[in-house]
């Protein structure tokens, strides 16, 4: 047993400390005057976001970008509160902003894929763009984006999303899983084994969705409208898909508001990972899994010298990834008042986590979905 445990603590050590560097790799992004015009048809799909939509919108209207060169499509999934005439409000004391909203064509069992599937049929420019509606777009997004388009040549770009936290346990333990998230996501491109994704900031051409048959595939998955669409662009060319690097580029979201919210989210995202293609995605995953189970375990053995051993241990290792994850997003303050703790609840989280996953059905947007 103590054997199979070292095992796995350098098999995680070897993972963790190679996208930490891999994270280093990347360089940050510079944004550059670059002339040359580049269209974009944002995509937005929302369900009962009447709370989140005035922020998004004012976000929008003060982008930095010109106006006829990108359109918003926001996609209405059958909302039931005043989100639509919210935007219309929004609408009519804004001009000169090219946003429409049009109704979700449902098609298959994931309402978000539909969502974007509608939008992109009706698109009129060749660059799409996908974020969220609780979401707040940074003024030189698409400058950002644009710039890092025209000098990379991509087919796909992949952008960072962070979290907006206050000072409490629930939204900094959120803080905590998010962070991890986005520094594998970003250390992957560094180690040349792009993984991951959020499709809260995504970016790719249209002639390329088409050719690739967009969801096609894995629209019976009620999730993963950014995950599986990303390993379709990877396995058709891995070198046109790149990661912007960039605070400019840097999109903002909320953490949800309750412990039952969390973990019906977390599920619908832990619900996709068996259904990833590649064998070394489903090999990381596993080795997280045995990471967190031996520290469980652990912390039952009954031995003080050995219960909290592994715990400090992979709390020591992830801090070679958390450094420069909050470094890059700028929460130095607040995170280590809390990473102890969150740390320690993380692995028990974790395993619940994929238990209700793989055996029970969760909520999203007021729906009920199985895996």
């Amino acid at each position: 047993m103590i054997w199979f445990l070292i095992l796995i603590l350098i098999c995680y050590a070897i993972l963790i400390l190679s996208l930490a560097f891999g994270f280093t790799k990347i360089d940050e992004f510079k944004s550059e005057n670059i002339i040359e015009r580049t269209t974009f048809s944002v995509i937005i799909p929302f369900r009962n976001e009447a709370e989140d939509l005035p922020t998004l919108l004012k976000s929008i209207s003060e982008l930095k970008y010109p106006k006829e060169l990108v359109e918003f499509i926001l996609v209405d999934d059958d909302s039931s509160d005043d989100s639509v005439e919210i935007i219309e409000t929004f609408l009519e004391t804004v001009f000169n902003t090219n946003i429409r909203v049009i109704a979700n064509n449902r098609a298959s069992n994931s309402p978000k894929k539909d969502a974007i599937s509608t939008a992109i049929k009706i698109a009129k420019n060749n660059w799409i763009v996908t974020t969220d509606a609780d979401c707040i777009v940074p003024k030189k997004w698409l400058k950002s984006l644009k710039n890092f388009i025209q000098k990379n040549n991509p087919k796909m770009v992949v952008a960072p999303v962070n979290y907006k936290v206050k000072n409490n346990f629930l939204e900094q333990f959120q803080l905590l899983d998010f962070m991890s998230m986005q520094g594998t996501t970003i250390g992957g491109f560094g180690i040349d084994f792009p993984f991951l994704c959020n499709g809260a900031n995504l970016a790719y051409k249209k002639e390329e969705f088409l050719k690739l048959n967009g969801f096609e595939g894995n629209n019976n998955i009620a999730s993963g409208d950014d995950i599986f669409l990303f390993e379709k662009f990877i396995k058709a060319d891995k070198k046109s898909v790149k990661y912007l690097k960039s605070k400019e580029a840097i999109v903002t979201t909320y953490p949800v508001k309750t412990w039952t919210d969390l973990i019906n989210q977390r599920t619908r995202w832990a619900a996709k990972t068996s259904d990833f293609s590649s064998i070394k995605i489903k090999l990381i995953g596993l080795l997280v899994l045995l990471t967190n189970l031996l520290v469980v375990t652990s912390l039952f053995a009954g031995s003080i010298e050995i219960i909290f051993i592994p715990f400090i241990i992979k709390m020591i290792i992830d801090l070679f990834l958390f450094l420069p994850t909050i470094r890059f997003f700028n929460h130095k303050s607040s995170f280590f008042k809390w990473y102890v703790l969150a740390s320690l609840l993380y692995p028990f989280f974790s395993l619940f986590i994929i238990l209700k996953s793989n055996f029970f059905k969760y909520k999203w947007k007021n729906r009920a979905f199985k895996k």
